[in-house]
């Protein structure tokens, strides 16, 4: 199955166009969505989760119609949005036999071992009976993979899912979220270059509401082997380096400044990096903001 994205657009009623002719081909397994907050990632994500209308374009999911058949998509789809809310006073448990209610299954046996096997793929199955409101944010997040998950979706959506999360929390939902990517769509969207890295075969990058690039992610920092450099400097070197050469990233480092710029060959004083998929996101946003400014 492919998710297919044509040439989608949408423009709010304030006027501003947050997706502009987005066309992507999604196959089954992870795809990251690389982007800057206000990229237009979450509005992209609500589009395909049928929670707004395109104002132009289409989405097919296998032989359905996204923008048209919305009752039939959301039978197939699992959706993780970037903030989602809880009752505090309701186990997981009994949230999620209340959430696979929603989705139709109707046969109360039948749920109760769907909410059994979710709780224990996403290792909550020893806090079943606790509240949610004393849950961890990685444990809310990992409650938020197993309701996304009831009814066997074909597609699943995750929006920011790791943002706030620990590093060990972070690895489990890692390896939470490659187990589901064997056999489902999952849509990753984040700002978080090394979730992409780590979980991803395929993705694009989006800046003002347009893919900038897309691919594989090793074929994509491939394209910069060889053409990514780095110096240290002094704070107020910056804007001189700036106007010299293709900075396309900066970070402080014991109180100076390491910068990373694109070049074709080896400046002097700069020494060879090895490209990495930050390098290419910093550098694919860089030029997209360059053509604005000019």
């Amino acid at each position: 199955m492919q998710l297919v994205i044509d040439n989608l657009s949408k423009t709010y009623a304030n006027g501003v166009q947050a997706l502009k002719n987005v066309s992507l081909t999604i196959n089954q397994g992870m795809f990251g969505l690389l982007g800057p907050n206000g990229a237009g990632k979450s509005s992209l994500m609500r589009t395909i989760a049928t929670l707004q209308e395109a104002s132009s374009g289409s989405i097919t999911l296998g032989n359905l119609d996204v923008l048209r058949e919305k009752h039939e998509v959301r039978k197939v789809l699992g959706y993780l949005p970037q903030e989602f809310g809880v009752y505090p006073r309701v186990t997981a448990e009994t949230m999620l036999d209340h959430i696979a209610d929603l989705k139709g299954i109707v046969d109360k046996k039948q749920r109760k071992e769907i909410v059994h096997t979710l709780l224990e793929k996403v290792n909550l199955i020893h806090v079943r009976n606790k509240n949610l409101g004393t849950f961890s944010g990685g444990m809310k997040q990992r409650f938020g993979v197993a309701q996304a998950l009831i009814g066997n979706p074909k597609l699943i959506i995750v929006d920011e899912p790791t943002a706030g999360l620990d590093p060990a929390e972070r690895n489990r939902f890692y390896n939470l979220l490659s187990e589901i990517g064997e056999n489902t769509i999952v849509i990753l969207s984040t700002h978080i270059v090394e979730d992409v890295t780590n979980l991803c075969s395929n993705m694009a990058i989006i800046c003002l509401g347009e893919v900038i690039a897309q691919g594989h992610p090793a074929g994509l920092v491939e394209s910069l082997q060889g053409k990514v450099w780095s110096r240290i400097i002094e704070k107020n070197e910056l804007s001189f380096f700036r106007n010299s050469f293709n900075v396309i990233s900066t970070q402080l480092k014991a109180g100076k400044t390491q910068i990373h710029i694109i070049n074709d060959f080896r400046p002097d004083d700069f020494k060879p990096e090895e490209a990495s998929l930050e390098d290419v996101y910093f550098s694919k946003i860089a030029e997209k903001m360059d053509t604005i400014t000019v």
